[in-house]
């Protein structure tokens, strides 16, 4: 019976140890035509902080946001889908680490799929793919991790999954039963 005690509060320890801690953060993703243009249009605000980085990696002057969608996540598994017009980016985020998320990006041009690849989203840094040519331009997919500005205390009392330290210790309590007589 002892050892059961100890290798039981041995696992605990390690489970806990290892569980990531609640953070509920939001994740931005956009559809953006990019394009030089003679006389460029004034950059979309969501877009500020990262005109210069725009700029620098595809040479373009103008930056059209054509679709977007904010993401909540709180258990790091949701998908969501980011509409424009023709094109519709579905994201469904596979798992989370210390580093941030592990997404699986579907690029749609109406019905069709242009493209699907794995990605790691960064939440110190911003994701942009280059997408296909748009006409004169290009079309880019931007997924940025934005920290949720409601205060952990009022996140908390919203409807939540179950809490990821408790399912761990009631999932290592059930192994241990069944392992140990």
């Amino acid at each position: 019976m002892p050892l059961k005690a100890v290798l039981f509060a041995t696992c605990f320890a390690l489970a806990t140890a290892t569980a990531p801690l609640y953070a509920a953060h939001t994740v931005w993703s956009a559809l953006v035509i990019a394009e030089n243009v003679p006389q460029p249009a004034p950059i979309p605000p969501e877009l500020t902080s990262l005109e210069q980085t725009l700029k620098d990696l595809f040479g373009y002057n103008q930056f059209e946001l054509i679709g977007q969608s904010n993401k909540v996540l709180k258990t790091g598994q949701e998908d969501w889908l980011a509409n424009s017009k023709y094109f519709g980016l579905h994201v469904d985020a596979r798992g989370e680490s210390d580093a941030g998320y592990t997404l699986n990006l579907k690029l749609y041009k109406e019905q069709e799929v242009l493209l699907e690849t794995d990605a790691n989203l960064s939440r110190s840094s911003p994701l942009v793919i280059k997408g296909p040519q748009v006409g004169s331009g290009q079309l880019l997919l931007v997924l940025v991790v934005r920290e949720d500005e409601q205060p952990q205390a009022h996140r908390r009392r919203h409807a939540q999954p179950a809490n990821p330290i408790r399912a761990g210790f009631n999932r290592l309590r059930r192994m241990m039963r069944r392992v140990i007589p």
